[in-house]
C-alpha cells in the first residue's frame, strides 16, 4: 500500500511542469493542478456541502421559532431539534476538516514539487542565461512567487469557491423562502463586482512590481553578503547601507502603495455592503410587521443574508489577493519557459572514450545577446534609450582561431585579459557553441559530442575556484562523480601540495571550509580545486591561470606535481607569466582575440613579437627582483622603486 502512496508521490513530483505553462494564468494554475485535481475537487465538494449545513441550520430555527416557540406545536421535538443542531455542528466541522487537509495536501505537494522543478531546471539552463540573470531574481522567484502560489491554492482559489458555494446556496434558500427579499439582497451585487474588477487590476500592476522590487532588494542583500570581506577591506560599509536604503525604501514605498489599494477597498465595499444590509433588514421587518413573512422567517433571512452579503464583501478581497497568485505564476512560468540545455543529444555513443586531439580551424565565435526573464525586458526597454539599443547585438570575442594538439600534448593560451583565452575553453566544454570554422575532438567535429561525455572527461581549474561550504574531504569528491576512497582524496591532495596543510587543522579533511572556501587563503582554495579536478581523473585537463594565486614556491610544488600527473592527458594551461608555461608542448599567443603567434617556447623566443616582448619584460623584472633582494633592500623599499617612487 505504501509503495503504491510513495509510486503516485513519485508521478506528481516528476510532472512536466513545462507543460503547464500558459498565455492565460488561469488555464497554466489549472494545468498546475495535474495530479491534485480530484483531491481538490474533493476539498471544493466539502466547501458546497458545508454551506447547505449552513443554511439547513437556519431552517431550523425558523421552524423552531414559527412551529415550536410561537404556534406551541410539537414541544417534545425540542431535544431531537437540540441534538440536529449538534449533528449539523459535528458534519460542519468534519467537512471543514477534510477541506483542510485535502486543500493543504494540494497546495503544499504543488509547492513541492514546483520548488523541485525550479531548483532541477535552473541546475539545467544554458551558461549564457546565468550570464544576464541575477542571482537574487531567481531566488525570489523559486521562494516568494511560490509560495504565493501555495498560498493560492491553500486559501484564495478555495475561499473563492467558498464564497460562491455560499452565494449560491443562501441565495437559493432565500429566493425559495420569499422571492422579493431574495432578489433585493443581491441588489448592490453588480457594484461589488465593477469595483472589485477595478481593484483587480490595479493590485496586479502593484504586486507585480512590488515584487520585482523585493527581487532586486534581495539581489543587493545577496551580493552584499557574499563579498562582505571586501566591503571591510575598502571600509565601503555606509556606501553598501545607502545603497541597501535606496533599495529598501522604494520597496516600503512600493508595498506601502499596495496596502493603501487593500485599505481603500474595505471602506469603500463596507459602505455599498452595509447598505445592502440596512435596506433587506428594512424590508424584511416591515414585511414580518405587516404579516407577510412569520418571525422565524423573518430570522431565518437574516442569518441567510449575513451569508450573502459577507461573500459579497469578501469576493473582492479574494478577487485582489487572487491577483497576487496569478502575477506569482507569470514569474514563475517565465522562468520555467526558457529552455533548458540539451546535454545528452549527440552521435557520439555516451560511452566513447576520449582520447584528446584537438583541432581548431578557422573557428570564430560571439557572444549573442540573449533576452533576460520578461518582466526585466520590458523595463530594460522602457529605461533603454534608443542610441543604447544599437550596442545590443553580439559582440565577437574569436576570429579565425587556428591550432591543433595531439592527444597528452600540453597547450598553453598566453594573452592580456579579454584576448579571449577563456572563451577558447568555455567552446571546448560546449558552455558555447562557435558560430563559424570547424573545432574537433579526435577528429569528430565537438558539436557532435554530447556536453555530459565532454563535461565528464574536461577537468577545469578556474582562475577563482568555488568550494562549496562543506568539508574538504567532500569539496575534493565533489567531481569524481562516484564513491571514492579517502586513500584516492589523499593522493590528489598529495599532488596538489595540500595534503600536509590539510593535516595540520585539528579536523582535517573534516575541516568546514566556510562559504565559498572563506577559511583558507587564495592559494589553499586553488590547491584544493586542483585536487578536485586530479581526482577526477579528466582525459582534459584544463588549468584557468590556476596557480595565480600561489607563491613561486608552491607553484613548484604544483608544477611538479602535475609533471607526472599531465602525462598522456591533453592539458590546456590559461597563464599569465611566461615561467608557468616554458615547457607547454604549443604555446598560443592571443590578442584581441585572434591567434598572432604560435610554437614552443624556444620557437617564440627566437621570433620578434608579442611573446618576446612578454618574455623580456617579465624577465627583467625577475631580474630586478632577483639584484635589489641581493643588494638587501627591504620588500616595501622594493616596491616602491619597481613603481617609480624614491624610497
Amino acid at each position: 500500500m505504501s509503495q503504491t502512496l510513495d509510486q503516485k508521490l513519485s508521478q506528481k513530483l516528476t510532472f512536466d511542469l513545462k507543460t503547464a505553462v500558459h498565455k492565460n494564468r488561469l488555464v497554466g494554475l489549472w494545468r498546475v493542478l495535474t495530479g491534485y485535481r480530484w483531491l481538490y475537487f474533493g476539498a471544493m465538494i466539502a466547501i458546497v456541502l458545508g454551506a447547505l449545513i449552513r443554511v439547513y441550520y437556519y431552517r431550523v430555527v425558523q421552524y423552531v421559532i414559527d412551529t415550536v416557540v410561537n404556534a406551541g406545536l410539537h414541544p417534545q421535538q425540542l431535544p431531537w431539534l437540540g441534538l440536529s443542531f449538534v449533528g449539523l455542528a459535528v458534519l460542519e466541522g468534519l467537512f471543514a476538516y477534510l477541506r483542510g487537509i485535502w486543500s493543504a495536501e494540494t497546495a503544499e505537494g504543488i509547492a513541492l514539487r514546483l520548488r523541485n522543478y525550479l531548483y532541477d531546471h535552473i541546475q539545467r539552463l544554458p551558461f549564457a542565461f546565468h550570464d544576464y540573470v541575477k542571482t537574487g531574481e531567481l531566488i525570489q522567484r523559486s521562494t516568494s512567487d511560490v509560495d504565493a502560489i501555495r498560498r493560492f491554492y491553500a486559501d484564495q482559489a478555495l475561499g473563492i469557491g467558498r464564497i460562491v458555494a455560499l452565494f449560491v446556496v443562501n441565495f437559493t434558500m432565500l429566493v425559495r423562502t420569499n422571492t422579493k427579499i431574495g432578489l433585493l439582497s443581491v441588489v448592490i451585487m453588480p457594484f461589488i463586482v465593477l469595483l472589485s474588477y477595478w481593484f483587480f487590476g490595479r493590485v496586479s500592476k502593484a504586486y507585480d512590481r512590488y515584487q520585482d522590487q523585493e527581487a532586486k532588494l534581495s539581489t543587493v542583500l545577496q551580493e552584499n553578503l557574499t563579498g562582505v570581506r571586501v566591503v571591510k577591506a575598502f571600509a565601503r560599509q555606509g556606501y553598501e547601507i545607502d545603497k541597501f536604503d535606496r533599495e529598501n525604501w522604494e520597496r516600503y514605498r512600493l508595498g506601502k502603495k499596495l496596502l493603501i489599494m487593500h485599505s481603500l477597498y474595505w471602506p469603500v465595499s463596507d459602505v455599498f455592503c452595509a447598505a445592502q444590509t440596512i435596506l433587506v433588514m428594512a424590508v424584511s421587518a416591515l414585511m414580518a410587521v405587516r404579516g407577510e413573512i412569520t418571525v422565524g422567517t423573518y430570522v431565518a433571512v437574516m442569518g441567510m443574508l449575513t451569508w450573502i452579503i459577507w461573500p459579497m464583501r469578501n469576493l473582492g478581497r479574494l478577487i485582489v489577493q487572487v491577483s497576487t497568485g496569478l502575477v506569482s505564476y507569470r514569474r514563475v512560468a517565465d522562468v520555467i519557459e526558457q529552455e533548458r540545455e540539451d546535454i545528452e543529444s549527440g552521435t557520439v555513443p555516451p560511452d566513447t572514450r576520449i582520447r584528446g586531439a584537438v583541432v581548431f580551424d578557422h573557428v570564430s565565435f560571439s557572444y549573442e545577446p540573449m533576452e533576460v526573464l520578461p518582466d526585466e525586458d520590458e523595463k530594460k526597454k522602457k529605461e533603454t534609450k534608443p542610441e543604447e539599443k544599437a550596442d545590443l547585438k553580439p559582440v565577437e570575442v574569436l576570429h579565425d582561431i587556428s591550432f591543433r594538439c595531439e592527444p597528452g600534448e600540453v597547450v598553453a593560451l598566453l594573452g592580456s585579459t579579454g584576448s579571449g583565452k577563456t572563451s577558447i575553453i568555455n567552446l571546448l566544454l560546449r558552455f558555447y557553441d562557435y558560430q563559424e570554422g570547424s573545432l574537433t575532438l579526435d577528429g569528430i567535429e565537438l558539436k557532435e559530442y554530447p556536453r555530459s561525455l565532454l563535461r565528464r572527461n574536461i577537468g577545469i581549474v578556474e582562475q577563482e575556484p568555488f568550494l562549496f561550504s562543506r568539508s574538504i574531504r567532500d569539496n575534493i569528491a565533489y567531481g569524481a562523480g562516484r564513491e571514492v576512497t579517502q586513500e584516492e582524496i589523499e593522493q590528489a591532495a598529495k599532488a596538489a601540495a595540500i595534503h600536509d596543510i590539510i593535516l595540520t587543522f585539528p579536523q582535517g579533511y573534516d575541516t568546514i571550509v566556510g562559504e565559498k572556501g572563506v577559511t583558507l587563503s587564495g592559494g589553499q582554495r586553488q590547491r584544493v580545486a586542483i585536487a578536485r579536478a586530479l581526482l577526477k581523473d579528466p582525459r582534459i585537463l584544463v588549468l584557468d591561470d590556476a596557480t595565480s594565486s600561489v607563491d613561486t614556491e608552491t607553484e613548484e610544488q604544483i608544477q611538479q606535481a602535475l609533471a607526472v600527473l599531465i602525462p598522456g592527458r591533453t592539458t590546456f594551461i590559461i597563464a599569465h607569466r611566461i615561467q608557468t608555461v616554458m615547457n607547454a608542448d604549443l604555446i598560443v599567443v592571443l590578442d584581441k582575440g585572434r591567434v598572432v603567434q604560435s610554437g614552443t617556447h624556444a620557437e617564440l623566443v627566437r621570433q620578434p613579437g608579442l611573446y618576446r616582448d612578454i618574455y623580456e619584460i617579465q624577465s627583467r623584472i625577475e631580474e630586478e627582483v632577483a639584484d635589489e633582494v641581493a643588494r638587501g633592500i627591504t620588500m616595501p623599499e622594493l616596491a616602491l622603486e619597481l613603481v617609480g617612487v624614491p624610497a
